[in-house]
Formats: C-alpha cells, sequence, structure tokens
C-alpha cells in the first residue's frame, strides 16, 4: 500500500481503521462482500494483499451466487440501495439457511430508515455491527476525487423541465461531505457566481448538509471551520481548456489515444509479437513521475530510465559469485516489471508523436493563436477567421478535430451571429454534428448571439518558460493562485460561509517559482483546498492542481467531478 499521505491512502486508512479494525480479533479470518460501488472504490486505494494482512480470507461480489461459510464470519461493506441490503436479508433470512457465522454491516453512506427496517427481516443476533461509514467518491489519484452520480450532466444542464436536477444536486452534496468529512475538514465554502446558477445552488447544499453532519457526528460535535476551502465552479467558467489539444503526457495520452478504463493495449516488440495491457494508475512509478511533463520531456526521460535499468542488470550479471547471482535473481522479478514499464511508456509516447507529426502539430498553433490571441513571436492575431478557415478547409482533419477548432473560435470570439455559424458549418462539412454546437449556450457559454460578457483577466505568464505549442494555461490555475493570495473578488466568488484565518495570502507564491518539499509532519499542517467542478475538469486542470501544491508548501489542491469520465483535453 502506498504510503503517500494522498487521497487513496486516506480512504485507506478510514476503511481500515473503521470497518477492518472494528470488528477485528485476533486470529480470526473473515469474509469481505462489495457490491458494484465498494468493489470499485476498494480497488482504487488498495491491493489484496493488504486485505489480506489485515484478516480478510476472500473477497466476494455480494449479487454474485456464493458457497455457505458458516465457520466463518462476514463484513458486507455496501452501499445504501435495495439491491444491496436485498442480498444481505437474503443470507440471513433463516437459521439453516444463514451462509455466515455472523455479520458485520458497514454502509458507504447514510441509510435511509426503510432499508434499516428491512435487516429486521434477519435472524435475531446474527448482524453483529450495522454502521454508516461514509465515504461515496472515488479517490481516482492522490489529489482527484470522483462522485458516483450516473447521468448527472444530463441531469444538471438538459433543457427538459421534466428532469430531476434537484435529485442530482442532492447526491452531488451528500457525497462532497463525506469526502469533506473522510478529509476530516469543515471548510468554509464559496462559489463561482457565473455563468449559471447551478455553482450557487450547490454550494448552498453543500454548506447545510455540512451543518448537519458536524451536528450529528459522534465524533465532532458542532466542529468548528477548518483550515480549509471548498471552491464550486460551473464548467462554463472555462470553456477553453475543454476543447484545446494538451500535450503533456497524460492529458496528450487520454486525448488522442483508445485508453478504456485506463488501460492501454499495445505490442511491445512490434505488430507480430503479442498484445499486452498496461494499467494507467499511480502503482507505477514511472506514470506518476512523468504524467505531467511535456511529450517532448518525456521522450528524453524514457530512454534514460530505460539505460539505468539496462546499466543495473548488466552491472548483476557482470559480477559471477553465487552470493551475487543470488542477489541478482531476487531482484529479477522487479527488473523485469521496470523494464515491462519502459515498454509501456516508450508505446505510448512514440504513439502520441506519431499523432503529433501527422496533423495534430499544425492544428496546435492554430488552436495557441486563437487561444491566446497571439501567435509565438507575440504577434496580436487580427483575424480570427483567417487562422480558422485552414482547419476547416482540410480534408485530412476528421470532424471531431474540426468542431473543436469551431468551438474555439466561437469561445475565443464570446459568441457569434446565426449567420456565421451556418457558414462555420457549411465550410467544415458537419452539418449533422450542427447541435454539438449550439448546445452549449445549455452550459451558459455564448453561441449566438455574441455576447458582451466581460471575459476574465489573466495574471502575467511572458516570463514562464513554455513550449511554443503550450502557451495555454487553463483559467483553473489563475483562479486556484489568487485564492491562495487571498485576490479573488468577493462580489464573483461569495462566501456561504466565512474564509478560514489561514487564507490570507500570506507567503503564497506561483506555481514555477518554489517547489513543495513537504514531509509527512508538515503536511498535518497543510491547508486543503477542494476544487469541484460542475460539468468535469480537463487532465490540464489536474495538472495544475498538483503544480501549484508543489509550489506551495501549506496548501494541498485536491480536484474531482461526478462520474467516472474525465473530459479529455
Amino acid at each position: 500500500m502506498t504510503t503517500d499521505n494522498g487521497l487513496k491512502y486516506t480512504v485507506w486508512h478510514k476503511i481500515k481503521t473503521e470497518i477492518l479494525d472494528d470488528c477485528r480479533k485476533e486470529g480470526e479470518w473473515k469474509i469481505l462482500l462489495l457490491d458494484q460501488f465498494t468493489t470499485k472504490l476498494l480497488t482504487s486505494c488498495c491491493k489484496m494483499t493488504d486485505l489480506l494482512q489485515e484478516g480478510i480470507t476472500v473477497v466476494e461480489d455480494i449479487y454474485k451466487e456464493r458457497q455457505p461459510v458458516a465457520d466463518l464470519k462476514a463484513i458486507y461493506f455496501i452501499s445504501p440501495i435495495e439491491k444491496s441490503v436485498d442480498h444481505v436479508v437474503k443470507d440471513f433470512e433463516s437459521k439453516s439457511s444463514c451462509k455466515y457465522k455472523a455479520a458485520y454491516i458497514y454502509f458507504s453512506d447514510a441509510c435511509p430508515d426503510s432499508l434499516f427496517n428491512k435487516l429486521k427481516a434477519c435472524q435475531p443476533k446474527t448482524i453483529k455491527r450495522c454502521k454508516e461509514i461514509n465515504i461515496s467518491f472515488y479517490p481516482k489519484e492522490s489529489q482527484v476525487f470522483l462522485l458516483n452520480v450516473p447521468n448527472a450532466f444530463h441531469m444538471l444542464y438538459s433543457p427538459d423541465k421534466s428532469v430531476d436536477k434537484e435529485a442530482a444536486m442532492q447526491s452531488i452534496a451528500q457525497q462532497i461531505v463525506t469526502l469533506c468529512a473522510t478529509l476530516d475538514e469543515n471548510p468554509g465554502v464559496r462559489y463561482k457566481r457565473e455563468p449559471l446558477d447551478n455553482a450557487e445552488d450547490l454550494a448552498s447544499l453543500v454548506e447545510e448538509k455540512l451543518v448537519q453532519y458536524y451536528k450529528t457526528d459522534e465524533k465532532n460535535q458542532c466542529k468548528e471551520k477548518s483550515q480549509s476551502q471548498l471552491l464550486i465552479l460551473d464548467r462554463g467558467f472555462d470553456p477553453l481548456s475543454t476543447v484545446l489539444h494538451e500535450l503533456t503526457f497524460q492529458a496528450m495520452v487520454y486525448d488522442v489515444l483508445p485508453i478504456e478504463d485506463d488501460v492501454y493495449k499495445y505490442k511491445p516488440d512490434g505488430s507480430a509479437s503479442k498484445e499486452k495491457e498496461g494499467r494507467l494508475d499511480e502503482s507505477d512509478e514511472v506514470w506518476v513521475k512523468i504524467r505531467h511533463r511535456h511529450i517532448a520531456v518525456v521522450l528524453e526521460e524514457i530512454p534514460k530510465l530505460v539505460k539505468e535499468i539496462s546499466s543495473s542488470k548488466k552491472e548483476s550479471e557482470g559480477k559471477l559469485s553465487i552470493s551475487s547471482l543470488s542477489n541478482f535473481m531476487k531482484k529479477m522479478p522487479h527488473i523485469r516489471k521496470q523494464m515491462s514499464k519502459q515498454a509501456l511508456h516508450l508505446g505510448l509516447a512514440e504513439d502520441c508523436m506519431q499523432k503529433f507529426k501527422g496533423n495534430l502539430e499544425r492544428l496546435c498553433k492554430v488552436e495557441q493563436d486563437l487561444a491566446l490571441g497571439t501567435d509565438a513571436e507575440g504577434q496580436k492575431v487580427k483575424e480570427h477567421m483567417r487562422v480558422l478557415l485552414p482547419v476547416l478547409l482540410n480534408k485530412d482533419l476528421d470532424n471531431y478535430d474540426k468542431i473543436r477548432a469551431i468551438l474555439l473560435y466561437i469561445f475565443v470570439e464570446n459568441g457569434t451571429t446565426q449567420e456565421n455559424l451556418d457558414r462555420l458549418i457549411q465550410h467544415a462539412k458537419i452539418e449533422s454534428d450542427g447541435d454539438v454546437l449550439k448546445n452549449w449556450k445549455y452550459i451558459g457559454v455564448p453561441v449566438v448571439p455574441k455576447s458582451s460578457q466581460r471575459k476574465p483577466s489573466r495574471r502575467d505568464r511572458s516570463r514562464e518558460e513554455t513550449f511554443q505549442l503550450s502557451r495555454w494555461t487553463p483559467l483553473i490555475k489563475d483562479i486556484i493562485e489568487d485564492n491562495i493570495e487571498n485576490k479573488l473578488d468577493s462580489r464573483e466568488w461569495p462566501y456561504f460561509s466565512e474564509c478560514p484565518a489561514a487564507w490570507n495570502g500570506s507567503g503564497a507564491v506561483s506555481a514555477r517559482q518554489k517547489h513543495n518539499t513537504m514531509g509527512r509532519d508538515d503536511r498535518k499542517t497543510v491547508s486543503k483546498l477542494i476544487i469541484f467542478v460542475i460539468g468535469g475538469i480537463t487532465y490540464s486542470e489536474i495538472r495544475s492542481a498538483y503544480e501549484v501544491s508543489q509550489a506551495n508548501k501549506f496548501v494541498q489542491v485536491i480536484i474531482g467531478k461526478y462520474c467516472t469520465t474525465l473530459v479529455k483535453a
């Protein structure tokens, strides 16, 4: 298990202490039963070896047919939903058919009384424990969380008035509260006033539920506001970052390559070799090291890593003593694993570069010029349409890239006329995809007609070193840094609860000026900045959260969204 004090570690620690330690008995093995949500949750933060060390002998799916094990007790870690509770009841309906010796039931979130009452149908004295743990989110990365709200995007942005938007809001708010509870934080809640009312509505719900939670929680009676903040934004705050092609490794990989469920399929030794699968997650140290670096840097780094591994192998092979041979054999699985990782990342980088050398390089230049309003030499772009038109007329580009380019133009122009939009669609020959452009209005982004809405002012980053095709900085980075330095306008960013004293702006630095060398003891005094973006986050925004955290010793930025799919850019 990772020793990093990030989200994954925090979630695992809470599961360990509030579930596994809670029902622990020396020398006693137990069976662990999970449903769909808790299986994914546990998989995200621990391995089977971790569970074995905690006295778990078998992990099973509660929904599948299982053989009775009458001499073992069972831990049920399940969601508070009817389907899961019904399967618990089925396991203990009658004395003769009890599947296990006893049941310890732990709900991932607050359980309704109606479901609690269902458990009364179980045999008396078989249920030894029944508790709510309050973890209803996924720790995607050490500083990234995902909420489990299927169809939330449709429910929140659909123009159909019959859609139950309130139910989605309630679910999101409740899950954010479980995130705060898991982090042991009662943050000050702040929201971005525009472009829609979603952020304000959600912030109000979260604050209400935080007050309720810390009044009823046994451990934290009326807990005061902690030295942390929660910022809630609606996706329309920065549409540009969602359509730009990013050339940092993680963003590029997920944008241009067919990654499914974080798995990349590749052939390490050419087309004749057997296809392998590589998982892109934080168990891979190489991935963690290079994921936020520019593709040009990654291409230089991976061969160096390969060389280090190879030289280590040759050094071991050169010593022919029995002891050195024995040591080498012990290292072999590790070396083989490392070599496999290098092949995986080289394959990823090479596949990315093949895409880049095709049409992506020219497309990125157009995108950067449009987004920033200046070219790489600093010359102002006078006519956006003249920059865009070659992209639309390029027969080698697919419709998806043309749609992204048109959207970028519309965002930069702050909307356009209906006549101009029709002309753009006709030039690009994407008549069947016109709604993809028009529907952005439901996210609060001007499409037709042009808007006089003022664009946000940007921080001066002219002195920062960047690659020519990666000059754009996501707006979220400005927001995070301004918040740390107490520069956000309270009229645009109202509070639902007062700003904690820690956020007075003293000693804050830009993400490129100072590197975070924080140790575990230091992290105890770190103020957390939790950011939730309704409508999705991009990998470039995730990178920004890490960069600012690394630059500021006493601030850790945690960023997230609902559902399980990140916006690709």
